[in-house]
């Protein structure tokens, strides 16, 4: 098992976070830099919110898409126009490339996802030439995604099982401040360095916000899965009542910070 998150439909994903991925996709290639004529690859591409935003360079030699999901490779493939693009599935700790086969790999919202993180870093240096660049992105659960801790602070009052589910939550891999930096340097990049991305996420009312986690889409959706209905009830109603915080029902929006980190192959 080389991920953790949970994906019932890529409608449902796109719901959840795909829509926010796009947002990020942008800033993400800003920071890891592209160059003319380059090969690329997509470290666990989801939907393709990666994946198609670096489609938009037209000087893009190659771009290849690997995810863990069937899920995820058979939307990004219905979506895909574009002859550059190859998506296939794959491990991002046992990548089916050749050594020094891209300039560039690029993981999107991927690394703590995976619970051996280190070894997917290693992969991604190991398919990328001497002088290329491995970059990764993650959101900051703990300390930077204050619609989600709205709602995992609050299912936390409720219950044991709640308590159980933040500190999974807030503590995944990659997610603490230079967690992915020593892990870069540990995997032999150099010049390494680690920003900050920032998004905002706009939700048009309580169930835009709500309705992939209630399908069980995602970490926080796998834990509503576990609960019974009256539970289900209960957490839904008390997250609503966090959402609107005493106001009318309608749109809301949260800051979103990412991590991110780059290295450069020697």
């Amino acid at each position: 098992m080389t991920s953790i998150f949970t994906v019932h439909a890529a409608s449902g994903y796109e719901q959840l976070m795909g829509r926010w991925s796009r947002r990020l996709a942008p800033k993400f290639i800003d920071f890891a830099g592209l160059a003319t004529g380059e090969k690329i690859l997509d470290v666990g591409c989801g939907t393709g919110s990666l994946t198609f935003e670096l489609a938009k360079s037209a000087d893009l030699a190659e771009i290849q898409a690997i995810d863990f999901s069937p899920v995820f490779v058979e939307a990004a493939r219905e979506r895909n126009t574009d002859p550059r693009v190859t998506i296939s599935q794959a491990d991002a700790t046992a990548l089916p490339f050749a050594d020094d086969a891209f300039d560039r790999a690029l993981a999107l919202l991927v690394l703590h996802f995976v619970p051996e993180a280190g070894k997917a870093v290693a992969e991604m240096r190991r398919v990328v030439r001497p002088g290329g660049v491995a970059a990764a992105v993650v959101w900051d659960h703990y300390g930077g995604m204050p619609g989600m801790r709205m709602m995992i602070d609050t299912v936390a009052a409720l219950s044991e099982s709640g308590r159980q589910m933040r500190s999974r939550y807030c503590f995944q891999p990659m997610m603490q401040p230079g967690e992915m930096k020593r892990t870069f340097v540990e995997q032999g990049l150099v010049d390494v360095t680690e920003a900050e991305l920032m998004i905002r996420m706009d939700y048009a009312d309580f169930d835009d916000f709500w309705a992939p986690i209630g399908a069980g889409e995602g970490p926080l959706g796998k834990y509503m899965t576990t609960l019974d209905a009256a539970e289900r009830e209960r957490v839904e109603a008390a997250v609503r009542d966090a959402y609107q915080a005493g106001r009318p029902h309608g749109p809301r929006s949260f800051v979103s910070v990412a991590w991110a980190c780059r290295g450069i192959v020697p």
